[in-house]
């Protein structure tokens, strides 16, 4: 891991969006891991893991995990899982930016053209 600040952005997987959100997603994973991939923020982007969300995570061994205001799946036992796989990620929880307006329901409902 390098010594400057280094982001790394973890897709989910559709199959998992689908269990979690009960709906199928705007842009399928490939397109989604496209579109992070051109941020100029975002130092690496890959896909989460299908059934088993501590594996990818172990490999990067982050030392700290950002997690959206909204995210709630995965994250009940997060912190515990990361302990018991031998990791020392703090776990953080960003604040909405703008909530009122940067929301995808909010875009769909619009009828925000498709990247």
């Amino acid at each position: 891991m390098a010594a400057n600040p280094f982001l790394i952005v973890s897709v989910a997987r559709d199959i998992n969006v689908k269990k979690i959100k009960s709906q199928k997603t705007s842009f399928n994973e490939k397109a989604r891991l496209k579109i992070i991939k051109r941020l100029k923020l975002v130092d690496h982007a890959l896909l989460g893991g299908v059934k088993n969300y501590i594996a990818h995570i172990k490999k990067v061994s982050p030392h700290i995990i950002a997690l959206g205001y909204d995210q709630t799946a995965y994250v009940k036992n997060l912190k515990a899982d990361l302990k018991r796989s031998g990791l020392k990620t703090k776990v953080l929880r960003l604040k909405a930016f703008y909530p009122k307006i940067y929301k995808s329901s909010l875009f769909k409902s619009q009828k925000f053209a498709k990247i």
